[in-house]
């Protein structure tokens, strides 16, 4: 029982799942969701991101997207803007609104940081966090033959 317990797969799923958790109930909280604080930072990143690019990255269908924007678009948080090459693209735009939001985001993640590291080194922290990036990149299409012709990366922030 205990090798089950301590299967590496079922661990980071498990803990991944329990972050979406506890992340989905501090948006909640704030009256958002997690999608929203994740396209927030997403336009911090990426000033001018497509609709259609933030699908991508956020693994959704464009239209979920469009529909999660028009709320924060509705509450003077996001702005869409034409691309000037192509009238059928919205690049999206973070307003003042929207990075007031961003600093509480930042306080909430800061928190659940020390919630998910408490009892843990540094020098834990920092080995993990640089076994997370080597696990990571043996996933992308680059470093794994299999991947090589995967059209896109997966990225996701917490």
């Amino acid at each position: 029982m205990d090798d089950f317990h301590r299967d590496l797969l079922f661990l980071l799923h498990d803990v991944a799942r329990l972050l979406r958790v506890d992340a989905d109930k501090r948006a909640r909280v704030n009256g958002m969701t997690r999608a929203q604080w994740a396209i927030l930072i997403w336009l911090e990143r990426q000033p001018g991101i497509s609709q259609k690019e933030l699908s991508e990255i956020l693994e959704v269908e464009p239209i979920t997207v469009a529909r999660l924007i028009d709320r924060l678009q509705a509450r003077g948080m996001v702005e869409r803007r034409p691309d000037p090459r192509d009238r059928r693209i919205w690049r999206l735009h973070l307003l003042q609104p929207g990075r007031g939001v961003l600093s509480g985001i930042d306080e909430q993640r800061a928190d659940m940081t020390r919630m998910v590291t408490a009892g843990l080194s540094e020098e834990s922290i920092e080995a993990m966090t640089d076994a997370l990036l080597r696990m990571k990149a043996n996933l992308t299409r680059d470093s794994h033959p299999s991947r090589r012709g995967a059209e896109t990366e997966t990225r996701e922030p917490v």
